[in-house]
């Protein structure tokens, strides 16, 4: 298990079993999943499913999606993260993808910001990653603005599984 990341207010880590009902809670909810093709999970076997699919991914890819953890009260807030993406994309496929998903209660207190922050420095530090990159449905504005202000900058819209998405990139300035 690789060692946690901290920021100012949160701590980011790997997922473990014991997160099976902060992913629920996340997963669940349909506005979760507004611009996630409105397919909100129905039972937490399917949250410990994904659990088990992330840890399993450590495991062949030495990354993937990590819990954030609120310092303060170590509740367990959504997951963020660089996951390595293995099919085609946009014309990518093999590629590094930064992403968050937070709990509705707590949107809009720059958790997705602050974590993303940190998973950068991350990829481009440690695992030395050429480029990251990211993707949002067109109409989710909240998202497209995270990215934006994690300094990436918008590439192109594509269509993806029927949704009109838009295309993020940020290069490693280390390289």
């Amino acid at each position: 298990m690789k060692d946690p990341i901290e920021t100012e207010r949160l701590i980011l880590r790997e997922f473990l079993l014991s997160d099976v009902e902060g992913m629920f809670e996340l997963e669940s909810n349909p506005n979760v999943h507004t611009y996630l093709g409105n397919k909100p999970i129905t039972h937490i076997d399917e949250s410990l499913a994904y659990i088990e699919f992330v840890q399993q991914q450590y495991k062949d890819f030495d990354t993937g999606r990590w819990a954030v953890i609120l310092k303060e009260t170590n509740e367990f807030l959504g997951w963020s993260g660089i996951k390595f993406i293995t099919t085609e994309i946009n014309n990518h496929k093999d590629f590094y993808e930064i992403g968050y998903r937070f709990i509705e209660k707590h949107w809009r207190k720059g958790y997705a910001t602050e974590a993303g922050k940190a998973f950068i420095d991350y990829a481009f530090k440690v695992m030395k990653a050429e480029s990251l990159y990211a993707y949002a449905n067109a109409g989710n504005e909240n998202s497209r603005r995270i990215l934006e202000k994690l300094g990436l900058q918008y590439v192109n819209s594509f269509e993806y599984e029927g949704e009109s998405d838009v295309w993020y990139e940020l290069k490693n300035p280390n390289l």
